[in-house]
C-alpha cells in the first residue's frame, strides 16, 4: 500500500510506503488527511488507520525544475503505445532527426514507432520519407508525471495530483 505526500501547500511531493508515512505521522512530521478505515495496521499500542494521504506540517522547497527524464518507457507511454507515423501499436521508439545525423535523445526528437515504420524509415528524416508525424512530441506535464511514484495511481489521490497538473 503506498501513502501520496502533500507539501504544506498541498502541492504533491512523492509516494512512499505506507510505514513511511505512519513514521512521519507519529514524529509529528506530518498529518493524515485521509486514511484507508477498512486495513488497519496493529502496532504495540493499537490500531492506527493506514494513510491515503499525508500533508507536511512544514514547507519543503522544491527545485525549481522539475524535469522529468527521457527513457524509452515513458516515450511509449507519452504516446499511449501507439506509433507516431502510421497508428498501430508500437513496442520501438524512434529518432525524429536520427542520431547518425546529430539528433538528441530528447522528448522534442523521441516519438513511439511501430517495428515495420522503425525499420523502413532507418537514418532517414520523415521529410525525406514524405511521412508526417501523427502529434508533435513535446515533454509530458502533469502530476502523473513530475511526481515520484505515481505511475499506479490510488483513485483516492486524483483530487490531490489535479492540483499539480
Amino acid at each position: 500500500m503506498r501513502t501520496l505526500v502533500l507539501n504544506a501547500g498541498y502541492e504533491p511531493l512523492a509516494v512512499v510506503s505506507f510505514k513511511r508515512a505512519l513514521v512521519l505521522v507519529m514524529n509529528d512530521k506530518a498529518t493524515v488527511v485521509e486514511h484507508i478505515r477498512d486495513e488497519p495496521v496493529w502496532g504495540a499500542t493499537g490500531a492506527y488507520d493506514r494513510p491515503a494521504v499525508i500533508l507536511l506540517t512544514r514547507y519543503v522547497r522544491v527545485p525549481g525544475s522539475r524535469r522529468v527524464p527521457v527513457t524509452r518507457r515513458g516515450v511509449l507511454r507519452r504516446d499511449g503505445h501507439r506509433c507516431g507515423y502510421c497508428g498501430k501499436s508500437a513496442s520501438t521508439i524512434d529518432h525524429i532527426l536520427p542520431r547518425s545525423r546529430g539528433g538528441a535523445d530528447s522528448w522534442e526528437n523521441l516519438v513511439a514507432c511501430c517495428l515495420r515504420c522503425n525499420n523502413v524509415k532507418g537514418d532517414r528524416t520523415p521529410q525525406e520519407m514524405a511521412w508526417e508525424l501523427r502529434v508533435t512530441p513535446q515533454p509530458p506535464r502533469g502530476g502523473q508525471w513530475t511526481v515520484r511514484g505515481t505511475e499506479r495511481s490510488d483513485p483516492r489521490w486524483e483530487p490531490y495530483l489535479a492540483l499539480a497538473a
